[in-house]
């Protein structure tokens, strides 16, 4: 699976397509097309609501999370402590209007001196670390995909080999490498096919701007035209459907297909390129060694930070200063670790980034990424318990594929590969919340076409759909995705350590699940369309909301100790 974010959102496309593990399919791409024609969009949808991830289902009729009405009733008042929210994403511009005031801040380290004033082993580590950065101040930005690495691990090994010698457990491991050959070839296959059928729309968006001589022709001027040489049938006939519909401008269409382009060409370039190695040269750390942690650069931004920011902003973006957006959060420090790059994060990052994340002080780590393979699921399960033992809470995003999390892989995850924790025999970790997407929609059509889903596998839903948030460089932008849905549920799990600082994360976990808001109605399943139980699609059967929590929080005894500060701020 394409890492959740590091691909492009295509924000208006996405009001008409499910996102998929290659961008999309390109088979429902084609069928929207087809069908819009014949009244499939018969209608524009109505705009987005504003902050609607923040309003009240009650007061405002749109299924956001209560947070203004929780701010203005049950929290109005009351103190709180300062909490750390670890991003680990593609970066921060920790620099943003929005974001700069929330930023966490390593107190006990000099700026610029090059120097490892706090000794915990990263230089200069003001706002966080990158772990897929070097020495010299360079950065991964495009990787290949995680698929793309095991197979190009296995191939190394048995490429060559005479098979019919081999028996046992060679002959398994051999037939393994057979299967995820065969696994590599059919994904590479199916991406370059839509990559091509992509190309092909594209190279018609490109014959109609020189048809009419203009960059972005209305709708009337490109219904006059009429197919040729240099403009084909199918190609025109579909961009004329999907823009009298009247969901997407030519310039929106315009624009989207021609990132659809690029991200398909770095597919070919990058992802699925066996002879394709940057992190050797740039990071260069053993990766064949997961105790390896003293890596990487102070670079927290990076050369591509559009999805880190906007989850960032979703989480903590400054309430008070009138500017672009609210956060979710009122008293966070945004840390911000860098580890996914422009393809499949590695295990050992993660690994890595999740331990940075605790031994800073993190309370909570938000991670809008994952995968369908694992390279080193080990290192990351240790990882995962230490922030656990730690009381840590991990929030996930559940992916977007519109599958079934109890069927297939996803990383990483709460299972952990080998039983037993602490003695105590656990298998999945007790402070890990998996989190799905949910649309602003009329209430069948609520949770968001592209989410994954699993009564098991998925605790609960949160608003991840045309989610305005921030952008580098102070700008601000919509996106969507099971990426925004974590950020929202990591805000309101903030909320509620910032303001009832006994709670452990394992308290937080259990009332923001026993909290949520249930949804009695059928909804339509992503990827199928039937109409099932909300139970069917998640363990609560419910989506966040910030109200109940805090009403459930402040009936909670806590069990964690305060620190002296806190006894201080709280008057205990």
């Amino acid at each position: 699976m394409n890492p959740l974010h590091t691909t492009p959102t295509f924000p208006t496309l996405r009001k008409l397509l499910p996102e998929g593990k290659q961008w999309v399919s390109f088979s429902i791409i084609l069928t929207i097309f087809l069908t819009c024609a014949i009244g499939l969009s018969a209608g524009a949808q109505d705009q987005v609501p504003e902050n609607w991830f923040n309003l009240d289902f009650q007061a405002d009729g749109i299924r956001g999370v209560s947070t203004e009405k929780t701010y203005r009733t049950l929290l109005n008042g009351k103190k709180a402590r300062k909490v750390v929210v670890a991003v680990i994403d593609s970066g921060v511009d920790a620099e943003h209007e929005d974001l700069s005031d929330v930023m966490w801040i390593n107190v006990d380290e000099i700026p610029g001196n090059r120097r490892d004033d706090d000794g915990n082993g990263y230089v200069d580590d003001l706002h966080g670390w990158n772990f897929i950065g070097g020495p010299d101040g360079k950065n991964v930005h495009h990787d290949t995909y995680e698929i793309t690495r095991l197979y190009a691990r296995a191939k190394a090994k048995w490429e060559g080999v005479d098979s019919d010698a081999l028996g046992g457990k060679k002959r398994r491991e051999y037939e393994a490498f057979l299967a995820l050959e065969a696994q590599f070839e059919a994904e590479k296959e199916k991406a370059m096919g839509e990559a091509g059928m992509v190309n092909n729309i594209w190279s018609g968006v490109q014959a109609i701007r020189e048809a009419t001589g203009t960059q972005y022709p209305t709708v009337e001027e490109i219904g006059d035209l009429e197919a040729g040489e240099n403009l084909p049938a199918m190609g025109l006939f579909m961009i004329q459907s999907i823009l009298s519909s009247g969901e997407l401008s030519f310039k929106d269409l315009a624009d989207e297909l021609e990132a659809a382009a690029s991200h398909f060409s770095k597919s070919e370039d990058y992802g699925y390129n066996t002879n394709f190695e940057p992190r050797t040269e740039i990071v260069g750390d053993d990766y064949s060694d997961p105790s390896q942690r003293m890596y990487g650069n102070n670079d927290v931004e990076g050369p591509d930070a559009f999805h880190g920011t906007h989850v960032a902003g979703i989480i903590a973006a400054n309430r008070n200063n009138e500017l672009g957006i609210n956060g979710v959060a009122d008293h966070v420090e945004i840390m911000a670790i860098r580890a996914v790059p422009d393809g499949d994060e590695r295990d050992k990052d993660v690994a890595n980034a999740i331990r940075y994340a605790v031994d800073n002080g993190a309370d909570i780590i938000n991670m809008s990424f994952g995968k369908a393979y694992s390279w080193d699921k080990d290192a990351v399960d240790k990882a995962v318990k230490y922030a656990v033992k730690n009381d840590v809470l991990l929030v996930h995003a559940a992916g977007n594929d519109a599958e079934n999390n109890d069927e297939t892989d996803n990383f990483p995850n709460d299972g952990y590969e080998r039983s037993g924790f602490l003695g105590l025999g656990s298998k999945t970790a007790i402070t890990w919340m998996e989190v799905g997407a949910l649309s602003w929609a009329p209430q069948e059509t609520m949770i968001a076409g592209f989410s994954n889903y699993g009564a098991d596998q998925v605790d609960v839903f949160a608003p991840g759909v045309d989610i305005y948030s921030t952008a580098p460089g102070s700008e601000y932008a919509d996106a969507s995705g099971t990426s925004m849905a974590s950020p929202v549920a990591a805000g309101v799990a903030a909320v509620l350590r910032s303001y009832f600082p006994k709670l452990t994360a394992a308290q937080v976990k259990d009332i923001i699940m026993r909290s949520a808001e249930p949804v009695t109605i059928a909804v339509a399943q992503p990827g199928t369309g039937e109409s099932v139980p909300m139970t069917q699609l998640c363990q609560t059967g419910g989506v966040v909301n910030l109200f109940r929590a805090v009403e459930m929080a402040s009936q909670t005894n806590g069990k964690r100790k305060l620190t002296k500060e806190e006894k201080i701020l709280f008057g205990e």
